[in-house]
């Protein structure tokens, strides 16, 4: 199932896909530099990774807005508590932080991974508050390998976030990100 790309989108990975060959040597390494076991080839269209739970920490929430998002609902909670948000939120970016940190532990951590040519799609679709648990997933939506950079694939990709209810189970989406990666062929 492909995604729908729109034409800048596809200028955008052939630009930076023209960028030059890559030259794959030594033994593949994983994105936080382990020995890989996940290839390009690993990575097809349907497969789904659970990137596991994640709990919202108040203070790292707080911490993060004030330093890189100090926008009043993400940083004053009397404010916030007295306006329509009913009391603080996340940053939208630390939110999707919260889902790159899920994706290298889970996936980049043990795949071949290159550079990632960029977003497509970055949505926050509900607020995010302090003691929210949230359940991370990816799924592969296309791949193919590179016409010019030899030895790499890329990998059309699609992450979600859902806030959990009290059973556990997937309440509502909070955050869908389109994007690519750029991963490894299987050696030999």
């Amino acid at each position: 199932m492909a995604a729908d790309k729109g034409a800048g989108a596809t200028e955008t990975v052939e630009a930076n896909e023209a960028a030059g060959p890559a030259e794959v040597t030594g033994p593949a390494r994983s994105g936080t530099g382990a020995p890989a076991e996940l290839f390009f080839e690993d990575l097809t269209p349907g497969r789904t990774f659970d990137l596991g739970e994640i709990r919202v920490d108040g203070a790292e929430m707080v911490a993060f807005a004030r330093r890189f998002d100090p926008q009043w609902y993400h940083v004053d909670a009397e404010r916030a508590a007295a306006s329509h948000h009913g009391g603080l939120i996340a940053s939208g970016f630390y939110t999707v932080s919260l889902f790159m940190r899920a994706y290298v532990d889970h996936v980049l951590a043990r795949a071949a991974a290159d550079a990632s040519p960029g977003l497509e799609e970055l949505r926050w679709l509900a607020p995010v508050r302090a003691g929210d648990r949230l359940a991370a997933r990816l799924d592969v939506m296309g791949a193919r390998p590179s016409t010019a950079r030899p030895g790499l694939g890329t990998v059309s990709l699609t992450g979600t976030m859902f806030r959990l209810g009290p059973d556990g189970q997937p309440a509502q989406e909070v955050l869908r990100t389109r994007f690519r990666g750029w991963f490894t062929l299987r050696p030999g």
